[in-house]
Order: structure tokens, then sequence, then C-alpha cells
């Protein structure tokens, strides 16, 4: 069976500086897969490769088969593959409900629409009227990951859904993912928390200076051997 995603022998830079080095991994349908690492690992950038908001200097991603590495961000969304970003980039001049509608504009059909993100995140629904300025971090994250379903992706990446948020608020977001791998989505989270990615998902791949330093399935894995890879020891 063919993987919904498969990057091989990617490379990322910047100028001069390889953020990315000959990296390879697959992400099955329905899993949620995790990306973990310290802060500068490549995981972000990995991210932002696959979305199409970079270009790659070598390798292939391809999504459903189909290679997608040198396609324009807009129609990967299009195709169905949607990016929750770091740092939740909600529009502040537009309301909440605004904000989500965005994620609509691809056309594509399917489960996730308005109704469905409230009943997700209700506190959206209470809010949704106000500008995105009046959210908190958490809301905003919950906004940033709404919008994103809105456009019906068959692949999710999200970036860093636990960063500076608190306990509670990152309990009651990750809660949320069973609901959405409940309706055919597949989820790539990064993270720098390792438990919490390990709970979360069914695999997990650990970056290290851009390169992939260990990887497995979540269950009964050694976290020694994962803390050792997280930071290089």
């Amino acid at each position: 069976m063919t993987a919904m995603l498969e990057v091989r022998d990617l490379e990322v830079a910047y100028g001069k500086i390889v953020a990315v080095k000959k990296i390879s991994f697959s992400v099955e349908q329905g899993q949620v897969v995790s990306l973990i690492g310290t802060n500068g690992a490549g995981k972000t950038t990995t991210l932002r490769t696959i979305s199409g908001l970079l270009r790659p200097t070598s390798g292939e991603i391809l999504f459903q088969g189909e290679r997608i590495e040198q396609v324009a961000a807009h129609d990967i969304v299009s195709r169905g593959l949607a990016h929750s970003p770091e740092g939740r980039r909600i529009f502040p001049r537009l309301s909440v409900e605004e904000n989500l509608l965005l994620g609509a504009h691809c056309g594509r059909s399917g489960p996730w629409n308005l109704k469905r993100v409230y009943e997700l995140f209700p506190r959206l629904y209470e809010l949704r009227k106000l500008p995105s300025t009046y959210l908190s971090g958490g809301q905003q994250q919950m906004a940033a990951v709404g919008r994103a379903l809105m456009s019906n992706p068959r692949l999710l990446l999200c970036d860093e859904l636990s960063l500076g948020l608190a306990p509670v608020v990152i309990r009651d977001i990750y809660a949320c993912l069973g609901a959405i791998t409940a309706e055919g989505t597949t989820v790539i989270l990064v993270e720098q928390d390792i438990n919490r990615a390990l709970d979360a998902s069914a695999r997990f791949y650990c970056f290290q200076e851009g390169r992939l330093a260990l990887s497995a399935p979540t269950q009964n894995f050694d976290r020694t051997a994962i803390t050792a890879a997280y930071f290089g020891l």
C-alpha cells in the first residue's frame, strides 16, 4: 500500500546553511506521527517544505503518490494537505469566524465546516464575532487548527501545538486529535515536548541537527533511547 506521505532524501538550505540533511520518512493513512527534537533541529523547516512554503535543494516529497516538492502552496492545500503553522498566524484584523472561513477557500468538500469546528472548539463559537486580537494564546491555537480543518485536509500538519500554552489548554487541544483522526484525517505533529508527542502518536521521528537520529513506533519503546537521540547523547 502506498504511504499517504513519503519524504525521500530531502535536503533544505537557507543560503549556505543546510537545515535539513537528506532525511527520509513516510506516514501511513490514519496515523498520528510526531516529529520531535530540540529547537533548531529541522522540524519546522521540514513541515514548511512539505506544505510548499519552502523549496528543497534536493530530494522528493510524494503526497498520495504524486510529487509535490515543486508545487505551489495553494495547490498543495487544494490537494488535501493543510498546515497549522508555528506561531498560529491568525489575522488580527479579521474576526474569529472570518479567520476560520479563510480555510475553506480551496473549495474541498468533506466533513469539516463551521458547525463541526465549533463543536470541536466550543469556545470559538462563543467568540466568533470578536476580532481575533481578543483571543488568548490557546484560543488562537484552536483557531489555527480550525482554519486548517476548514480546508478538509486528508493530511494535517500541526507545528508546535503546545508551545507557550498552559497545561490545561494543551490537554484540551490534544484531546481533540481523536475527533480529527476519526474523520479520516492523518496528522503530523511537530513537538519539543517528548512525552506529550509520544503519548499522542503511533510513530515518531527524532530530529537532531537536521538529521533523523531515531524513528520507531511509540508503543513500548525505550524512552531512555529517545531522550539520548533527542539531545544527541
